[in-house]
């Protein structure tokens, strides 16, 4: 049930022009049945802002699918009003959004014959979860069919269907039904750090779902967090700090909810107060090498667009050193050519991991080896003139490349047999027919049309120190997310950009593993980096069923909620992943941990936009 404002009694509103009631103009659905049309209304003015007014309406409803605010439209209409005063209005209903892919805000627009009814009068916010409903936590919109991503994509949109809202189970219709209203979040906490606006992600006291230990909300199958609001610009001016993080505490904040640039959100009157900051300081992994086949550590680490001159070089190396240990083999992705992002046909990387090993280096007792295979200029995406690719950090003494052979960036490595074998499959001191790779480092099937304008997965087989047989590597960077539309965009279900590059991606990528499961099904495989995708969609679905890998995660069973190496918009996620073959998942001695070092640090103390992650396994057999 709605909480019903109490109001002071006023004189002289019979004399007014009929009115529509403002429950009556926003509706039941987010399109207003109003929209383009003349309305009278009266309400409460409950807000302002420097382009307009917010007002309640006097006469509520007992219908919580319909809100009792809404949004006037004028740059100039506050400037003789107050918080309180009960005004009358005409106006026209309107439903605007500045871009196609967002929800529409109704709101009045052309306010004119403006009259204050009465003032002073009590404003009181709705706090939310006591006086509202309190917001779904797992389902946006029935439009989404129970997965938000569901392909196809975009089969619906809310603008056309204009479904009845039902805010008791859907996150989008939930604060929708809200549209205007002011209200309060208590006891609000960050899930993760502002952007450069200093708009922050919070949840309050409500029920949430997916609750990870440091206090951020991390996403899983079906459940993408609906019940997260963003928190915009405040009314005053004020600025909302800039160095919260995921976990602080804020006080409670009260504001408008409004439709803004393309997320619900609430506009807090005053800026944002952290009242308890959460630490930063992510412990380094627990997982040691020990310099031999029976125990190797393996990470990986989104490096973000890392060139030689880059700022956070130093950082990214402080960082492998002190949090990750130095693993035995690193995959990267994100390296740079030697000019970094200046387009000038320079592709080699030398430099770049050069500097980075170097780096390293300077601060442990570690020399790593570095391999990758130099792409065609501008032809894997990314930076314009970065030519970003992926690439290998590795300890020659403790592993060694088996036999290597390295590709060209067109050159397509392939699975063959061992020299003196034969083809096929077959047994050999208890395994299969020992794979070899025809280039190794060596691109995975580079002319492929999956990978245009995207970085092409680096295969490599590998010599552990004691082992009696290699391992073998795939470390991939499939397509960004590019293109997407929000989670509370107008097309249902979301579009999850370039999807369907990905499973063509996933499609490649995990054939080329299938091949060396071929050969030999107790092979130890490793494919890892950053797979621009979450686990339960059809990407990586489609890579698993390739495959026939095991997600790390899913195999040593970290927890659901503390799967996550990347912060964005309401969701803790995991872009990067390790998968391994069912020899390695099986094993008792395999191990891994996301190392948080980014996802709890403050906007400033950032490396990378993502987190880097540790692997231990037994390669020895």
């Amino acid at each position: 049930m709605k909480a019903t404002p109490v109001f002071w009694a006023f004189a002289g509103l019979q004399s007014l022009a009929a009115a529509e009631t403002i429950a009556e103009i926003n509706g039941n659905r987010f399109l207003s049945p109003f929209a383009g049309k003349a309305v009278s209304i009266t309400g409460l003015l409950i807000a302002k802002g420097p382009k307009g007014i917010w007002i309640r309406s006097t006469t509520p409803d007992d219908d919580d699918a319909t809100s009792e605010a809404i949004y006037v439209l004028s740059n100039s209409i506050g400037s003789e009003l107050a918080i309180g005063d009960i005004i009358s209005l005409d106006g026209e209903v309107s439903e605007y959004r500045s871009s196609d892919s967002y929800i529409y805000l109704t709101e009045i627009t052309v306010p004119e014959n403006v009259q204050v009814v009465s003032s002073g009068n009590a404003v009181k916010p709705l706090v939310i979860g006591k006086d509202t409903l309190s917001p779904p936590t797992v389902q946006y919109t029935s439009l989404d069919e129970g997965d938000i991503y569901n392909v196809p994509n975009g089969v619906a949109n809310i603008s056309d269907k204009n479904p009845v809202l039902e805010p008791s189970k859907y996150g989008l219709d939930f604060w929708e039904s809200l549209s205007g209203e002011l209200v309060t979040v208590k006891a609000p906490r960050a899930i993760k750090t502002p952007n450069k606006y200093g708009d922050t992600w919070v949840v309050g006291d409500w029920a949430v779902t997916g609750e990870n230990k440091h206090g951020g909300i991390t996403m899983s199958d079906k459940d993408s967090n609906p019940e997260v609001i963003n928190i915009g610009s405040p009314l005053d001016g004020t600025k909302n700090p800039s160095d919260s993080k995921m976990g602080d505490q804020f006080e409670d904040i009260t504001g408008v909810v409004q439709q803004a640039f393309g997320f619900y959100s609430i506009l807090p009157l005053t800026a944002i107060k952290t009242t308890t900051a959460a630490s930063a300081a992510a412990p380094p992994t627990s997982l040691i090498s020990q310099g031999k086949c029976n125990a190797l550590t393996i990470g990986s680490y989104n490096v973000e667009n890392l060139a030689p001159t880059s700022a956070h070089l130093p950082n990214v190396a402080s960082q492998i050193v002190e949090y990750l240990k130095t693993p035995d083999l690193l995959f990267i992705q994100e390296v740079q050519d030697d000019s970094g992002p200046t387009d000038d046909g320079v592709v080699t990387a030398n430099a770049t991991l050069t500097a980075l090993v170097s780096a390293i280096q300077a601060i442990s007792n570690v020399t790593y080896a570095f391999t990758e295979v130099e792409p065609v200029s501008n032809a894997d995406g990314g930076q314009p003139g970065g030519n970003i690719r992926v690439a290998y950090l590795y300890r020659p003494g403790v592993v060694s490349l088996y036999k290597p052979n390295k590709g060209g960036a067109d050159d397509a490595t392939q699975v063959v047999a061992a020299q003196g074998k034969g083809k096929g499959k077959g047994k050999a001191k208890g395994y299969g027919v020992a794979p070899e790779l025809s280039f190794n480092p060596g691109r995975v099937d580079p002319a492929n049309p999956a990978w245009k304008d995207t970085r092409k997965p680096l295969a490599a087989a590998w010599k552990a120190k004691g082992a009696s047989r290699p391992f073998y590597t795939v470390n991939v960077h499939w397509s960004s997310k590019g293109g997407g539309t929000s989670l509370h965009g107008d097309q249902r279900p979301p579009i999850n950009g370039a999807v369907e590059a990905r499973t063509a991606q996933a499609n490649v990528t995990g054939s080329f593993i299938a091949k060396i499961l071929d050969f030999d099904p107790t092979a130890n495989v490793i494919a890892a980096g950053d797979f621009n995708e979450f686990a339960f969609v059809q990407p990586l679905k489609t890579f698993e069923a390739v495959s026939k890998m095991v997600e790390l995660d899913e195999a040593v069973e970290t927890p659901a909620e503390e799967r996550y190496t990347y912060a964005y918009d309401m969701n803790a996620q995991a872009l990067d992943h390790m998968f391994v073959s069912p020899a390695l998942a099986k094993s008792k001695t395999t191990q891994f941990e996301h190392i948080h070092v980014n996802s709890w640090a403050a906007f400033n103390d950032v490396v990378s936009d993502h987190d880097p992650s540790v692997a231990l396994f037994d390669l020895c057999g």
